[in-house]
């Protein structure tokens, strides 16, 4: 372990200001991605600013009737309550389908949005990886590729986004609130949080160094039925091969509307916007979802081992979608 220094902030003001002022701090909540990439020596920050005792920990409705959550709200607290198990059951399916029950309990929002990564090869201090050492190469292209991307890669990575609960997030447009170092607020789709690698993988939201997520705001709860489901290797405690959360309001024999968001396939949580399109008032046949799988993997490839993720993701996608549709 290297050393480094400790900061208990007592104020959202103080903190950014702390992380701001050091290109090598970072902030602290739960902690259960950063403590583990420290002690292999993947993140190396000089100073850490603890915000876990910040009053950031409340769910709170909205005026408009939606709900916002605080950015230290724990995956476990957030999965029970009852506003969320009641509105957005596609959040509280994905929350308890991450992780385990100890890493729920100390697991937060934002730190959940945040997480890094769970590619073998950037766990590996002694492989080469862009998202750790810009320019040094990915080893996950040429070497063992069964988890990783099969949409919006880069020839410089090909990892995917980790989250359970940010595919649902994506699935009902959540918003992410910030706050930057200069003190002004920002509100940022979800969708638009997170980078795609291109030539800088390193790069991988759109925070500046400093800006804090303060909480996570849901609009009014979508109609219809809401479903997360999750392809995985064994029962528990496994990030996503697949996963699809759905989003249907179905009636009359047709698709009123359709929100499809899925993980495990990309660097980031992946919209399925053209597959909404061609499903939002069609007929719920052979037909229609077979157009909707060709317009959601048109781009896939796989890398060799994860070719088996394209055929995957199209039937997990369909079985999900047949599911809601019935049930909506």
């Amino acid at each position: 372990m290297r050393s480094f220094t400790y900061q208990r902030a007592t104020s959202s003001q103080e903190a950014i200001a702390a992380v701001a002022a050091n290109p090598d701090a970072r902030f602290i909540a739960g902690g259960t991605n950063l403590l583990d990439l420290m002690k292999l020596g993947i993140e190396r920050p000089s100073h850490l600013v603890d915000i876990s005792r910040l009053p950031l920990a409340e769910i709170e409705d909205t005026p408009e009737g939606g709900l916002r959550i605080g950015a230290e709200v724990r995956n476990s607290d957030l999965a029970a309550d009852l506003r969320v198990r009641n509105r957005y059951p596609v959040l509280a399916q994905a929350l308890l389908a991450g992780a385990s029950a100890q890493i729920r309990n100390k697991a937060s929002t934002a730190g959940n949005l945040l997480q890094r990564t769970r590619c073998y090869f950037f766990y590996d201090p002694n492989m080469p990886c862009n998202k750790r050492q810009p320019g040094s190469g990915c080893a996950a292209i040429e070497g063992f590729n069964r988890m990783h991307a099969i949409l919006g890669t880069s020839s410089a990575c090909i990892a995917v986004h980790p989250s359970d609960m940010a595919v649902a997030m994506a699935a009902l447009d959540a918003q992410i609130e910030t706050v930057t170092p200069e003190g002004e607020t920002r509100a940022i789709p979800i969708g638009d949080l997170h980078s795609l690698p291109g030539e800088t993988p390193n790069v991988e939201t759109v925070l500046r160094h400093g800006e804090m997520i303060t909480a996570v705001v849901l609009p009014p709860p979508p109609a219809g039925r809401q479903i997360y489901r999750k392809v995985r290797d064994r029962a528990s405690y496994a990030f996503a091969l697949v996963s699809v959360a759905a989003v249907i309001d179905a009636g009359a024999g047709r698709v009123l509307s359709a929100r499809i968001a899925m993980g495990g396939i990309a660097p980031k949580p992946w919209r399925l916007s053209e597959a909404e399109r061609l499903l939002s008032g069609a007929e719920p046949s052979k037909e229609t979802f077979e157009q909707v799988d060709d317009a959601a993997f048109a781009k896939a490839r796989g890398s060799g081992d994860n070719d088996f993720k394209i055929m995957l993701a199209r039937r997990t996608l369909r079985a999900t979608l047949a599911a809601a549709i019935r049930t909506a």
